[in-house]
């Protein structure tokens, strides 16, 4: 499985890359994307909705099921990645080149919070 180590995780499956802007990038992990199966739809949030941490603010749909994304901190949607609405299948080619949405956390501070690519290996080790 692929796991980069300059990420952090979630463990409803989200990635998260602090960008040098302050800004941060989130997308669904390789593991996410390969049990979802062959995604048919992505539905982004929009720039400038605020949103709670934990907060569902987009859909991946695949021939198996829809899944809510979260977003993992609290803050403000500053870009979704418009990329995907035409080619929803670019995640399940590339899980971390294909993100989903940009927000600037409220707290940037919160990032450290989540897991690093080892912990986030054992945790799908133990699903």
């Amino acid at each position: 499985m692929n796991l980069p180590n300059d990420l952090k995780y979630t463990d409803s499956h989200e990635w998260i890359r602090t960008e040098t802007d302050g800004t941060v990038t989130i997308g669904i992990t390789d593991h996410a994307q390969a049990a979802l199966g062959d995604l048919v739809y992505v539905e982004l949030p929009k720039a400038g909705r605020t949103v709670a941490a934990h907060e569902a603010c987009a859909v991946v749909e695949s021939v198996k099921a829809a899944s809510d994304v979260y977003a993992p901190l609290a803050g403000t949607i500053v870009a979704g990645n418009d990329k995907l609405s035409g080619e929803p299948e670019a995640v399940n080619e590339s899980a971390y080149d294909a993100w989903l949405f940009k927000m600037k956390p409220a707290d940037a501070a919160d990032v450290e919070q989540f897991m690093d690519a080892a912990a986030y290996s054992r945790l799908i080790a133990e699903a």
